[in-house]
């Protein structure tokens, strides 16, 4: 195809809430070596989206300011030294920014190819969930077939992700939610306990459910408020994974006692500050792992609801409010 100089995306005049974003044109961005360029069909909603809108997960040096994180669609233009793709092949891929657009510019190791049967959406709802899930949760996790975890937040992009893939993998899966009706939806997912954290303490009820044991492993984006609990619930041996702090990163009075004495690994990691080194080395464990799970279908996307780029504040609004269970996509093309 023959580019086009100018694209539409997203953009917002000042940090604030959904309604400052709107579409406004701007250059087509120009694949660097090892890049490739793709024309943008869906892109998925993520929460360090509405953090970067609200202005405080800005992004690093080199990064482009447009927001958006994940996209799957066409590849229409090769950086210098890209072998891997071609013009025409269908890629979805972990962007260090600027999804939310009518092409994006995203290092070749970042992408993968659609999974078999995957429309553009189903595509473009994986990148951000299994590269973060992967790395946390089975790289610095080191989660093993047979063992057990805990889920917190089991029914946002990254829950139904953790929770299918450790079933998948061998690990009985336990997980926290904010309703019955997402209890339930965690439990359709694969999950053998769901506690509603609305009504309900999780540290008792995952210790009745383990008769005492306790979990190998915690994955947790609370934050604060659930620290000293997730300690808790470790077996000797276990594993905290921190991936984010929705309710906050400091937290006082805490007891660290127990990792001492339970010989517990306190870990976590965000994703986009890593180089395309790690993110390319993440997406060959998923490609040689986890495609495989996907094209079987015995894991599968759960988006929540697609809309119309246009709608975008719309579909921030939807992620704020949380009562959504997978994914939020925006169709671009």
């Amino acid at each position: 195809m023959t580019l086009p100089r100018e694209m539409r995306h997203v953009t917002y005049d000042a940090p604030g809430g959904p309604e400052m974003m709107y579409l406004t044109t701007g250059a087509v961005p120009v694949p660097g070596p090892g890049e490739v360029l793709v024309r943008v069909a869906a892109a998925g909603i993520n929460r360090p989206d509405i953090q970067q809108r609200k202005g405080a997960y800005p992004p690093p040096p080199g990064a482009s300011p447009i927001l958006g994180l994940e996209a799957a669609g066409e590849v229409v233009a090769l950086g210098d030294g890209v072998e891997a793709w071609r013009i025409g092949d269908r890629v979805t891929g972990l962007c260090n920014g600027g999804g939310y657009a009518e092409f994006v510019a995203v290092p070749a190791g970042q992408c993968l190819e659609w999974p078999a049967g995957f429309d553009a959406e189903q595509a473009a709802s994986l990148p951000e969930t299994y590269f973060t899930v992967w790395a946390n949760l089975f790289d610095l996790g080191r989660l093993a077939p047979g063992e057990t975890v805990l889920v917190h937040g089991g029914t946002s992009g990254i829950g139904v992700t953790a929770i299918q893939l450790a079933t998948v993998f061998g690990a009985k899966v336990y997980t926290t939610a904010g309703s019955a009706a997402k209890c339930a939806a965690c439990l359709d997912l694969g999950a053998v306990g769901a506690i509603n954290y609305r009504e309900a303490d999780f540290l008792p009820d995952i210790k009745a459910m383990t008769r005492d044991a306790g979990v190998d492993v915690v994955l947790d984006m609370v934050g604060a408020p659930y620290t000293q609990r997730n300690l808790a619930v470790l077996k000797r041996g276990g594993r905290l994974v921190q991936i984010a702090f929705m309710q906050g990163s400091v937290t006082s009075g805490l007891d660290l006692l127990p990792i001492m004495v339970k010989r517990l690994t306190v870990t976590g990691s965000t994703m986009r500050p890593r180089s395309a080194a790690e993110k390319a080395a993440i997406a060959r464990s998923l490609h040689n792992v986890v495609w495989p799970w996907l094209e079987s279908g015995v894991v599968r996307p759960v988006i929540f609801q697609t809309l119309d780029w246009r709608d975008v504040s719309k579909s921030h609004m939807i992620m704020e409010k949380s009562d959504h269970v997978g994914k939020i996509i925006m169709r671009i093309n």
